[in-house]
């Protein structure tokens, strides 16, 4: 701890929370300049070592901070201290069978695979599930009037779609096929989009070359259970936008 001019340990003798304690404790370190700008912070281990608390509390930590705008997390990367960034406004939590059907273009989906696979990390964390646990995954290719828009992955535990991954390969809307047959009723999602590039093994189905800039588009979806689907997408930045309305 000694490494740290400003820095104050959580404990369990004070009244508040510790996921508080700890997300005041790792606010301080950010807003105090000891993590700069830009800079890795040290993995979920290290923290519960620090800090002296459970890996479930350190992620609401985290999770708190990234929603604030603090934190960042990169896949198969880390986590690291946001720089200034620019997020888009506010619009409804829509399907992209919808969103699509909103910008008068005919929506097409070609699944390129449905199966089931244990949760990783990230996987896990997105959706309050247990590393390793069953998790339906779903990759399509999504089009707009015939042309390729992007690459969806979605992930939905296996526990509450049992099924899914055979009826997958009938459908045409998912969030229409968990409401039909699941039941399930969307109340919020919460997206984080990035800057990155189209991989090498999308470069052919998205019709662009491997390399070009693209949105990166992180999506978790809730439903009066929680978390039920978590997606991430490469939608071709030359097709697809984020418009906001700004108000005075």
């Amino acid at each position: 701890m000694t490494e740290f001019k400003t820095f104050q340990k959580p404990d369990r003798r004070r009244a508040e929370p510790l996921w508080h304690q700890a997300e005041m404790a790792l606010r301080a370190l950010i807003e105090n300049g000891e993590w700069a700008s830009g800079s890795q912070i040290p993995n979920e281990d290290k923290l519960c070592d620090l800090l002296g608390i459970s890996r479930i509390t350190v992620r609401h930590a985290l999770r708190n901070l990234e929603e604030a705008g603090l934190l960042r997390r990169e896949h198969g990367r880390g986590t690291f201290v946001r720089s200034a960034t620019v997020v888009a406004g506010v619009r409804g939590l829509t399907s992209f069978t919808e969103e699509m059907a909103t910008l008068g273009l005919t929506v097409g989906t070609q699944l390129l695979d449905a199966e089931v696979v244990p949760a990783s990390e990230d996987v896990a964390d997105a959706l309050d599930l247990s590393l390793g646990d069953p998790v339906v995954r779903l990759r399509r290719l999504r089009l707009g009037n015939n042309d390729p828009i992007g690459i969806q992955t979605a992930h939905l535990p296996q526990a509450r779609f049992a099924n899914l991954a055979v009826e997958a390969r009938e459908m045409q809307s998912l969030y229409e096929l968990l409401r039909a047959r699941y039941g399930v009723l969307p109340v919020k999602a919460k997206e984080v989009y990035r800057v990155g590039s189209v991989a090498e093994s999308d470069a052919e189905l998205v019709r662009l070359p491997a390399g070009t800039p693209a949105f990166v588009v992180e999506r978790i979806a809730y439903d009066a259970k929680g978390p039920f689907e978590f997606t991430v997408s490469t939608m071709r930045a030359d097709r697809y936008e984020i418009r906001s309305t700004l108000y005075i």
